[in-house]
């Protein structure tokens, strides 16, 4: 049996458990997640999505990618934290994309890719270590 972490909302509506450690963990700069983040970026963990377990209820914004592929956004509707992230492409491939800033503890959180870099904003440094794309 795999490890696994525990993440929720801001307000414990809403509960995940998720099999650990991630598929991956990486920093999205493009302004939709900076909008729908309320920060500088979305930090993005990317999971089976058979190693996820919910409880509560998500509210979903839909909205649309560069491709035009519908991206929904799914939150808290009582305190309006994002949660998780998910798209068709993503469910064909089997994985979600959990908001890694829900997740209870930050140890061992570190990103391996940093893409929509052309977006990002001008203060913020990644560091030379980490992948960066322009776009996605």
């Amino acid at each position: 049996m795999s490890e696994t972490r525990e993440g929720g909302c801001l307000c414990g509506s809403v509960r995940y458990k998720v099999d650990w450690p991630l598929a991956a963990l990486v920093v999205c700069h493009c302004t939709h997640c900076q909008k729908q983040a309320g920060s500088a970026f979305s930090l993005v963990g990317v999971a089976p999505r058979g190693g996820l377990h919910l409880t509560g209820e998500l509210s979903t914004y839909e909205d649309s990618g560069t491709t035009g592929q519908t991206v929904y956004r799914q939150f808290c509707p009582r305190c309006g934290s994002p949660v998780l992230t998910d798209t068709p492409a993503a469910r064909e491939q089997g994985i979600i994309f959990i908001k890694a800033g829900t997740l209870d503890s930050s140890e061992g959180l570190e990103p391996s890719l940093h893409y929509w870099c052309d977006s990002a904003h001008d203060w913020f440094s990644i560091p030379e270590s980490v992948e960066k794309l322009a776009t996605q």
